[in-house]
């Protein structure tokens, strides 16, 4: 996996954004019966100011979030609660980008606080959030819902992450 890591606010060098982006999209495309290689995926670690200002212009929020992700597609199911259209990778060629994802420094040591875990463990979920997004899984309706958390759970759990659920 080809992975792009922009790192805008300083607090993010206590973490090892690349190696946890990297664990993160191996286990999610073997757990998808996708060929990691194959793929690419821009992150980029921001502020809570930086992330409120693309919060504002791409989703009229102008608030900070934990994390934001734009696929490169749309890829959505037609279907609640089917798998999405996944991408195809050609190994003879470019890697395929998938997307874009964006977290928020404050917004994620904060949660994962008030949630008692690890800062590396909450930002492993956000990113395997993010990319599942950009692969066109979603959240939306309750079918959709659950077979994305499932699939978080069961992807997590292969990384020695709690089930965030």
């Amino acid at each position: 996996m080809d992975i792009d890591v922009l790192i805008e606010a300083e607090a993010w060098d206590a973490l090892d954004l690349q190696a946890i982006a990297e664990k993160v999209a191996h286990a999610a495309f073997t757990e998808l019966d996708l060929a990691p290689e194959g793929f690419s995926l821009s992150l980029l670690a921001a502020d809570d100011a930086r992330i409120a200002t693309l919060n504002a212009e791409f989703r009229g929020k102008p608030t900070p979030t934990n994390v934001l992700s734009w696929p490169s597609e749309d890829r959505a199911a037609a279907t609640p609660g089917a798998i999405p259209e996944l991408p195809k990778a050609d190994l003879s060629r470019p890697p395929v980008e998938v997307g874009d994802i964006a977290l928020a420094y404050e917004t994620c040591a904060r949660e994962a606080e008030e949630g008692g875990k690890p800062l590396a463990h909450h930002v492993t979920h956000l990113i395997l959030h993010g990319l599942l997004h950009c692969l066109g899984f979603d959240h939306e309706n309750d079918p959709d819902a659950a077979l994305m958390e499932s699939l978080e759970t069961r992807v997590l759990a292969t990384l020695g992450v709690p089930d965030p659920y």
